[in-house]
C-alpha cells in the first residue's frame, strides 16, 4: 500500500466545498418554497374550475312541496317583483300589454350572441338574469349585453337554491357574481332572480328569509308571470303559446340563454316579438317597469328601445376595489379555464407516454434478459488482466473499511486507489488501517484538496495503472464476483462503458423500501431497455466501468454538470462507444436514510441531468453515433426523465380531486388500474432481479407520498434551472449500515 500525501497540512477551516453547499442551502431555501407555491397554484386553479363547473360546492338539491305559511298573502298574489323599501315587502306587476323580457342561465358563447342579435334585430330590450361563474368564464358577452343596454341582475354564481344554505353562503354568492360583473362590464346590480323560482305563489318558508335578507342589502327580487318553458324543447309554437299573457295582462316573461341546447328558443324568439307587436304591445326592461308602474321617468340619456343608455337603473358603476377585485376574478377564470384543459389533455399524453413506457419497458426488458442470459451468449474472449478500482472519498469514516473489506474478496485480480477528497474525518487513515488489518497490498490512498467528486474520480484515472477502471462510490459495498461480471463486456471492442446493477442495502426502512423499487424497477429496467436501443443515458456512480483511454479521450470527468455520471456517459455516446449493461455486476449502495437527504440527492441526480441534457444539446442535430443519441435517447430522456414525471404525479391529484368532487368510484377504479399496470411491471423487474415480492406492499404507499416528493424535486430543478442556479456535489450522511452484500436482501 502507498500513500500520496498533500502539499498542505490537515486544514480545520471549513472547506471549499463545504462553503459552497452552504451558499447553496441558503439559495434553495427560496426555490422550495417557489416549487411549492407552483404546486398550490395548481391545486387552487383546479379548484377553482371545479367550482365555476360546480363540481366543487356544487349542491343539486331543489326544494318542492314546503309550506308558505310564513308569507304574507299580498306577497303571494302579488306581482312578480318584489322589493323592500323601507324594509317592507311590496310588490310589483308589469303594466298592461307590457312585456319585461328575460332571459336566466347565462351567459353562453353559443346562444346569448344570437339572443342579442335577434334582440338588436327588432330593438327590443330585456333583462338577463346571469350565472356568476358563466359570467367569469364569458366576460366579453356580458359586456356587449351591456353595452347594447339590456339590463342584468343575478342568478347566483354556482346556480344553486339558496333556501338550502346558510348566510355565509348566500352572500358569498351574491358578492362573487358582483365582483364578476365588475370584471366583465364594469357595472354591479340591485337585480335578483333566485334559481328554481317562478311565480310568488312559490315563494316558502324557507326561500322568504333568504329574499328578505337579500331586500334589506338593497336587492328587488324578479319573478315570472308567463313561463315559456323553452327548457323542455316542446317546439316552437308551443314556447311561443306558453309565453304568451292571457287577456292582454302585462307579464314578467321567462325564456333561457342557456343551460342546454336553445336552438328553439332562438328560433321561437322572432316569432314571439312579432306576435306580441301585433297584439299592440310593448317591451321593456325590470326596471322600466318599476319606472313606470311607479309613475318615475326613465333615466337621462335613455332612448326607446334597447334603453340608449349603458347605465341602466339598475346598475352601479363598479368602482375602487370591488372593480379590481372583479378584474383579478376574472383574470384568474381565464387562466384556469386555459390551464385545467391543458393539463387535462396534457395528461392524457402523459398517460399515454406512461403505459408506454411500460409497454416498452416490459418487451425490450424480457428481450434483454433473454438475450444476456442465453447459454451461448459471450462478449468475446474473457477478460482476465487486472483493472483498477477508483473509490471517490468525501468523509466516508463510517463506510470506507466496508467498501475495503468487500474489495478484498473480489474474484478478479485489481487495484485500488482511494482518492480522498479533503475529508476532515480522518477518512484516509481509516482506509490505510483498513487495508493493513486485511493484508491488502493493492490500495493506494491518494490525497487532494477539496475539489468534488469529478476531480477526485479524474485524479483517479491520471494515477490508474491498467486499462479498464471501474468508478464506485465510498459507501458502496461489490460482491466477490461483481468486478469480473462488470469488465466482461469490455471483449467486445466497441463497448467503452459499462453500467452495474446498483442496489439498495438499507431497505429496512419505509424511505429504504420505496427506493428499492425505485431502484429495481425504474432503474433497472429502463437501463435494459436503453441498452437495446443503444442509447443508455447514465451510468451510475455507485458501479460503473470505463476504458481508460476512451475516459481520457472525451476530457475526463465534467465539473460542467452535477450529474457527471450522465455527463460522462453522453459524451461517451457521442464519441462513438456503445455503452451497456450488465445485469449480473450488482453492488450494494446505502440510500439516503431521511426525507432530507433524499430531497438533496434526488436534486442534484435531477438538476444535473438537465445540466447534462442541455450541455450535449447539438446532439439533435448531429450525425453519426452522436446524433443517434441525440435522435433517440434525448427525446426519450427528455420523456420518460423530465416531462413524465413532472406531470405523473398530477394524475394523482386529478384523481383525488375526481374521488372528492366528481365520481369517487370510477376515479378509484381508474388509479387501481394504472397501480395495477405498475404492479406488473415491478412484479416482472423483481422477477428479473430475483428480489423478494414482499417490499411490493410498499408500492401503494409509495404512489401517494413518494411520487408527490419526486414531482417536488423536480419542479424545484425546473425552478433552479431556469433561474440560472448552481449547485456543487453534495455529501450525504452515511451510517455504515450497508456491510456485506450478503445482508442486503
Amino acid at each position: 500500500m502507498t500513500t500520496t500525501t498533500p502539499t498542505r497540512g490537515r486544514r480545520r477551516a471549513p472547506s471549499r466545498m463545504e462553503r459552497a453547499a452552504g451558499k447553496a442551502a441558503a439559495l434553495q431555501r427560496p426555490r422550495v418554497v417557489l416549487a411549492l407555491l407552483l404546486l398550490l397554484a395548481l391545486v387552487c386553479v383546479m379548484l377553482l374550475d371545479g367550482y365555476l363547473r360546480a363540481e366543487v360546492g356544487g349542491d343539486q338539491r331543489v326544494r318542492t312541496g314546503a309550506s308558505s305559511s310564513d308569507v304574507p298573502d299580498d306577497v303571494l298574489d302579488g306581482g312578480p317583483i318584489v322589493t323592500f323599501r323601507g324594509g317592507q315587502a311590496t310588490t310589483v306587476s308589469v303594466p298592461d300589454k307590457t312585456i319585461a323580457l328575460t332571459f336566466d342561465d347565462g351567459p353562453n358563447p353559443t346562444w346569448t350572441p344570437q339572443v342579442l342579435a335577434i334582440l338588436e334585430k327588432y330593438d327590443v330590450p330585456a333583462t338577463f338574469f346571469l350565472v356568476g361563474s358563466m359570467v367569469s368564464r364569458y366576460p366579453s358577452v356580458v359586456r356587449d349585453m351591456v353595452d347594447q343596454g339590456h339590463e342584468v341582475g343575478i342568478h347566483t354564481f354556482t346556480h344553486v337554491d339558496l333556501s338550502y344554505q346558510s348566510d355565509a353562503r348566500v352572500r358569498r354568492e351574491m358578492e362573487q357574481t358582483q365582483l364578476a360583473l365588475a370584471g366583465a362590464a364594469g357595472i354591479t346590480t340591485t337585480l335578483f332572480r333566485a334559481p328554481y323560482s317562478s311565480e310568488t305563489d312559490a315563494i316558502d318558508n324557507y326561500s322568504w328569509p333568504v329574499y328578505k335578507k337579500l331586500g334589506q342589502d338593497g336587492y328587488t327580487s324578479v319573478f315570472v308571470d308567463t313561463d315559456s318553458d323553452d327548457w323542455k324543447r316542446p317546439g316552437v309554437t308551443k314556447i311561443v303559446q306558453w309565453a304568451t299573457p292571457k287577456k292582454n295582462k302585462g307579464a314578467s316573461v321567462l325564456f333561457h340563454d342557456a343551460g342546454g341546447e336553445r336552438s328553439q328558443t332562438i328560433e321561437a324568439l322572432p316569432e314571439y316579438i312579432e306576435k306580441m307587436r301585433a297584439k299592440g304591445y310593448t317591451f321593456t326592461t325590470i326596471s322600466g317597469a318599476l319606472d313606470k308602474q311607479q309613475g318615475r321617468q326613465a333615466p337621462a340619456g335613455a332612448e326607446p328601445g334597447t334603453g340608449g343608455s349603458r347605465l341602466q337603473a339598475a346598475h352601479r358603476e363598479a368602482t375602487g376595489a370591488i372593480l379590481y377585485e372583479g378584474k383579478a376574478l376574472v383574470a384568474a377564470v381565464a387562466v384556469a379555464e386555459w390551464a385545467v384543459p391543458t393539463l387535462s389533455v396534457g395528461l392524457m399524453v402523459v398517460g399515454v407516454a406512461v403505459m408506454g413506457r411500460f409497454g416498452m419497458m416490459l418487451l425490450l426488458a424480457r428481450r434483454h434478459h433473454r438475450l444476456r442470459n442465453r447459454r451461448r451468449f459471450s462478449w468475446g474472449p474473457e477478460i482476465t488482466r487486472p483493472v483498477t478500482v477508483i473509490v471517490p472519498a468525501y468523509n466516508e469514516k463510517e463506510c470506507i473499511a466496508n467498501t475495503l473489506d468487500s474489495l478484498a474478496r473480489s474474484t478478479h485480480p485489481i487495484e485500488i486507489i482511494v482518492v480522498d477528497d479533503g475529508s476532515t474525518d480522518g477518512t484516509s487513515e481509516i482506509a490505510r488501517e483498513a487495508a493493513l488489518a486485511l493484508g491488502m497490498t493493492n490500495v493506494r490512498v491518494v490525497r487532494q484538496e477539496n475539489a468534488g467528486k469529478p476531480a477526485a474520480l479524474n485524479n483517479g484515472v491520471r494515477s490508474a495503472r491498467h486499462d479498464i477502471v471501474v468508478m464506485m462510490d465510498g459507501d458502496t459495498v461489490f460482491e466477490p464476483d461483481t468486478v469480473r461480471q462488470l469488465v466482461q463486456p469490455f471483449a467486445d471492442l466497441e463497448v467503452g462503458a459499462v453500467a452495474g446493477n446498483a442496489k439498495v442495502g438499507n431497505r429496512t426502512t419505509v424511505i429504504g423500501a420505496w427506493q428499492h423499487i425505485e431502484y429495481v424497477m425504474g432503474f433497472n429496467l429502463d437501463r435494459r431497455m436503453y441498452d437495446l436501443l443503444r442509447c443508455m443515458p447514465t451510468i451510475p456512480g455507485a458501479i460503473g466501468a470505463f476504458r481508460r483511454e476512451a475516459v481520457l479521450q472525451v476530457g475526463g470527468m465534467s465539473e460542467d454538470t452535477l450529474a457527471e455520471d450522465t455527463d460522462i456517459t453522453i459524451a461517451m455516446h457521442r464519441d462513438g462507444w456503445r455503452v451497456v449493461y450488465q445485469e449480473h455486476a450488482r453492488a450494494w449502495t446505502e440510500a439516503p436514510g431521511s426525507l432530507k437527504q433524499l430531497w438533496s440527492q434526488r436534486y442534484r441526480w435531477s438538476y444535473g441531468t438537465m445540466q447534462a441534457l442541455w450541455k450535449h444539446r447539438k446532439s439533435l442535430t448531429d450525425k453519426g453515433p452522436s446524433g443517434r443519441f441525440g435522435r433517440v435517447g434525448m427525446p426519450l430522456v427528455v420523456l420518460f426523465q423530465i416531462v413524465t414525471p413532472v406531470f405523473a404525479p398530477l394524475i394523482d391529484v386529478f384523481t383525488a380531486y375526481s374521488m372528492i368532487f366528481i365520481d369517487f368510484k370510477a376515479a378509484l377504479l381508474a388509479w387501481l388500474a394504472v397501480l395495477g399496470v405498475q404492479l406488473v411491471c415491478a412484479a416482472y423487474a423483481f422477477r428479473l432481479d430475483r428480489e423478494k415480492y414482499r417490499y411490493l406492499l410498499m408500492m401503494p404507499l409509495q404512489q401517494l407520498a413518494y411520487r408527490q416528493m419526486m414531482y417536488l424535486v423536480l419542479i424545484h430543478s425546473c425552478v433552479t434551472a431556469l433561474t440560472g442556479g448552481r449547485l456543487r456535489w453534495q455529501k450525504l450522511k452515511r451510517t455504515g449500515e450497508v456491510g456485506t452484500p450478503a445482508g442486503a436482501g
